[in-house]
């Protein structure tokens, strides 16, 4: 169950948190969220996918790590192999949170109850010694300020999505090498006919609201289903 405070010196002094990458860390996870504004980091390793909320109204973009819930296949021996973790994956255990009121600036928040909360004297400091932010608490309150950017934008992104009719529902059926199979079911993806088929105003108006490039980032993505499933079969493999 989550705790959430809001980030300060008085209470949170001598706060520390584990940096590593594991299960026990949170990291046993089939999929981020991600948003807009990190596609071209987040397709050089992971594919792209679309899920809808579930009141059923808007999507929102998730880059896979597995095909299960709790398979994370980018796990292994305590590291996190690839180049880049998701924003919102890489700022675990802090989040951004909005004053009670719901007005003002976002606030730096940080989940007590997270796996990341060291509770043994190890780990990064949050605050040095004088009270000051550590630079490793200047850097992630840097990558919230951008995923929180990035977040509030997003609406735009998925508007135009829905605009030109741009997502499809995808199934992926993959038989791996001991002769059982892996199913992929509730996600869509970017559907290529249709991009290919948007006119130049409609191309037009994407690029200039800055939606083209997110798009054909979340398409390029999909190539990397075969590194994922690749990974998946050299873990059945090893039991």
């Amino acid at each position: 169950m989550s705790k959430h405070e809001i980030l300060n010196t008085k209470d949170h002094a001598d706060l520390r948190v584990h940096t590593g990458a594991g299960a026990e860390l949170g990291d046993a996870v089939m999929a981020a969220l991600v948003v807009p504004d990190e596609f071209r980091k987040v397709q050089a390793h992971y594919p792209i996918v679309f899920r809808r909320e579930a009141d059923g109204g808007r999507f929102s973009a998730l880059a896979l790590f597995g095909f299960e819930n709790g398979e994370n296949l980018f796990l292994a021996n305590g590291e996190w192999e690839a180049r880049y973790r998701p924003l919102s994956m890489d700022i675990q255990p802090f989040l951004v949170g909005l004053p009670r009121d719901g007005q003002g600036d976002g606030q730096v928040h940080v989940d007590m109850a997270h796996p990341r909360i060291s509770a043994n004297g190890e780990g990064t400091r949050v605050f040095d010694e004088t009270g000051r932010a550590t630079p490793f608490l200047e850097t992630i309150t840097e990558k919230l300020g951008a995923l929180h950017a990035g977040y509030q934008k997003s609406g735009a992104f998925y508007d135009a999505l829905a605009r030109h009719d741009l997502l499809e529902p995808f199934t992926l059926e993959v038989p791996l090498s001991d002769g059982s199979s892996q199913s992929l079911i509730g996600f869509h993806i970017i559907d290529e006919d249709k991009l290919r088929a948007l006119d130049a105003d409609a191309l037009g108006s994407l690029h200039e609201d800055g939606h083209l490039m997110p798009v054909f980032m979340a398409l390029a993505s999909l190539s990397n289903f075969s590194e994922l499933i690749a990974r998946k079969d050299a873990k059945q493999a090893r039991g």
